[in-house]
């Protein structure tokens, strides 16, 4: 029965845009990020990101990482300029022991900028957090 399945609160788990150094373009590119700010692993990590609003649509796009660490993050992708335009969802989901968590997490259109960026959790430097 439906009343039956319990769906875990997702905590410590986020995906954030910073702002990094492209040396190889000598460029400043915005990265979508996956932290993990738990005490524990996540394992199985899958992550399915789309960009959208009323009339656009992007690619979607399929990502997966195999397990990270406690208290660690990975680079998910590389977000173009164009694309930071529109809406940006990030579908998570993941196992921790053998529990199973979702999350989607939203930047919405145009919030990701330079003047908005706040410290993040684990990694060492500004950025913005999904909703």
């Amino acid at each position: 029965m439906k009343k039956d399945i319990e769906i875990p609160q997702v905590e410590g788990v986020y995906v954030a845009a910073v702002r990094e150094e492209n040396k190889a373009f000598r460029s400043q590119d915005w990265n979508a990020y996956l932290i993990n700010d738990r005490m524990e692993p996540i394992e199985m990590v899958l992550i399915i990101a789309r960009g959208y609003d009323g009339k656009d649509l992007t690619s979607t796009m399929r990502h997966s990482i195999k397990v990270l660490p406690a208290k660690s993050y990975a680079k998910i992708e590389f977000m173009q300029d164009e694309v930071l335009k529109l809406n940006n969802e990030f579908l998570v989901t993941f196992f921790e022991g053998n529990r199973m968590y979702e999350k989607t997490f939203t930047f919405s259109k145009n919030t990701v900028k330079e003047d908005a960026a706040v410290k993040l959790p684990v990694i060492p430097a500004k950025g913005i957090l999904a909703n």
